[in-house]
């Protein structure tokens, strides 16, 4: 099974674990600019352990959290939720949708290795 979706607030939170590998709700609410109170980080982790996107074990009276899925995955993931929700399942409307965003953004280095992505996914395509 799929983990649900994240909230912003969720996201920037799976950011610091992810960045941090194991924190504690004041750790994760000290990396967090402006970060809600104690008690709604904690309430915002059960959450997402309940999402099963966290775990967490005891370390004396804290508990530490982890995250459950490795970054990648969870990159995929919400890129084929971003796929279904808003694009249709079409990588072409995304890519559209992001050359339209960032093309002023993109450097010609980053087009080029866009450029060699799509050939390759071409040649492994026959």
């Amino acid at each position: 099974m799929e983990p649900a979706g994240l909230s912003r607030r969720e996201r920037q939170i799976m950011e610091v674990l992810y960045r941090l590998g194991r924190a504690s709700v004041a750790e994760v609410q000290e990396a967090i600019k402006d970060a809600p109170g104690y008690s709604a980080m904690r309430a915002l982790l059960r959450t997402l352990e309940e999402k099963g996107h966290v775990k967490h074990e005891a370390d004396g009276l804290k508990y530490v959290y982890t995250p459950v899925v490795g970054r990648e995955k969870a990159k995929r993931s919400a890129v084929k939720q971003l796929l279904e929700t808003f694009f249709s399942d079409s990588p072409e409307q995304i890519v559209a949708a992001l050359l339209d965003v960032s093309s002023k953004q993109l450097t010609r280095e980053e087009l080029d290795r866009m450029a060699e992505m799509i050939e390759e996914a071409k040649r492994e395509g026959k």
